[in-house]
C-alpha cells in the first residue's frame, strides 16, 4: 500500500482516552517527516477517512464526502495522525453504539451535557486534537516544526479553530466549514456541536479564523454545498485576506472554489501542503 497503519490511544483528559490511526509513509516527503492532523467530520469516526469500513475491514465502496484524504495525504509522503473525534466511532454512547447504525453519532447528548456546566462540545474536541499533536511531536519519523492540519465540515471546525489557538501547527487547510456563522450555522438547524454560547459577542468566524495569520490558511468549497455555501465562503475570504494584509501575509491566505457538494476536493489543498511544509 505504500504505507503503515497503526492505531493506537492516548489519554487527553484524565479519565478519558482518544483512539487514533497513525498513518506512515513508505517513502516520506521529507526526513523526519512533515506531518498533517486529519479530522473527520460528522459519519462514523476515523475509519472513515483511512480507507475503511464502520467494522474496521478495507472499504471497497464510495469513500462519502471524506474521499479518504487520510490516505491522500500519507500518499504524499506525510506521516499523517487521524484522531478519533469525541461523539464518534468507537467514542459514542452506549445507546448509539449498540443501536446498529455506524453512522449514529452521540453529539446531541454529550453537546447537551458539557453545555450544563459550562463546557463546549468544540472546546473539548479542540483540546483533545491538541494532545495528538503533543503525541506526533513525540513520533521519531516527524518533523516537529513541520506538522499542519486539515478537516472536513465539524472537522473543519475542530482543525481551523485548533490552528487559531495552537501556534505549533504551522498552516490548516479548513474544507467544507469556513464561512460566516450568519450565512451558515445561523440559516438551518446545525448539529448541536457546531454552538459555542457568545461567541458572537466576540468575533465572527473569520476573525476567529483569522488568528492563524500569519501562519498558512487554506480554504475548499464546493458550489454546491448545501451546508457552508461558497457565497459565506467568499464573504470570509474577502475579510481574512484583509487581516492577512494588515499581517503582511496576503499571500498566506489562499482558496480552491472547486464544482461539487459538501465533500473534500483535494488536489490543489495537497499540492499547498506540500509547498507550505516543504
Amino acid at each position: 500500500t505504500g504505507y503503515t497503519r497503526e492505531r493506537i490511544e492516548i489519554t487527553t483528559y484524565e479519565g478519558l482516552r482518544m483512539p487514533l490511526y497513525l498513518l506512515i509513509p513508505d517513502q516520506p516527503f521529507s526526513t523526519p517527516a512533515s506531518a498533517v492532523l486529519a479530522i473527520h467530520g460528522h459519519g462514523y469516526g476515523s475509519r472513515e477517512i483511512v480507507g475503511l469500513n464502520p467494522d474496521g475491514s478495507d472499504r471497497q465502496g464510495d469513500p462519502g464526502l471524506h474521499k479518504d484524504f487520510a490516505v491522500s495525504l500519507v500518499k504524499q509522503g506525510f506521516v499523517v495522525a487521524a484522531p478519533e473525534l469525541l461523539g464518534f466511532g468507537d467514542r459514542r454512547l452506549e445507546e448509539d453504539l449498540t443501536s446498529g447504525e455506524p453512522g449514529r453519532n452521540s453529539c446531541f447528548r454529550l453537546s447537551s451535557a458539557l453545555l450544563m456546566v459550562g463546557k463546549t462540545m468544540a472546546g473539548y474536541r479542540i483540546y483533545e486534537t491538541m494532545r495528538a499533536l503533543d503525541y506526533l511531536q513525540t513520533r521519531k519519523e516527524v518533523e516537529s516544526e513541520r506538522i499542519g492540519i486539515m478537516g472536513i465540515s465539524g472537522g473543519g471546525l475542530v482543525a481551523g479553530f485548533t490552528a487559531a489557538l495552537d501556534e505549533r501547527i504551522a498552516c490548516a487547510v479548513v474544507s467544507g466549514y469556513a464561512n460566516t456563522f450568519a450565512d451558515s450555522i445561523l440559516t438551518r438547524n446545525h448539529c448541536l456541536d457546531n454552538y459555542i454560547p457568545g461567541i458572537l459577542l466576540e468575533a465572527e468566524m473569520p476573525d476567529l479564523l483569522g488568528l492563524i495569520a500569519p501562519r498558512g490558511l487554506f480554504l475548499e468549497s464546493g458550489d454546491a454545498d448545501h451546508l457552508f455555501g461558497p457565497r459565506g465562503t467568499k464573504l470570509a475570504l474577502t475579510q481574512l485576506q484583509t487581516i492577512y494584509r494588515s499581517a503582511n501575509h496576503i499571500g498566506q491566505v489562499e482558496a480552491d472554489f472547486f464544482t461539487g457538494g459538501h465533500e473534500i476536493h483535494g488536489e490543489p489543498a495537497f499540492a499547498w501542503l506540500r509547498k507550505q511544509l516543504n
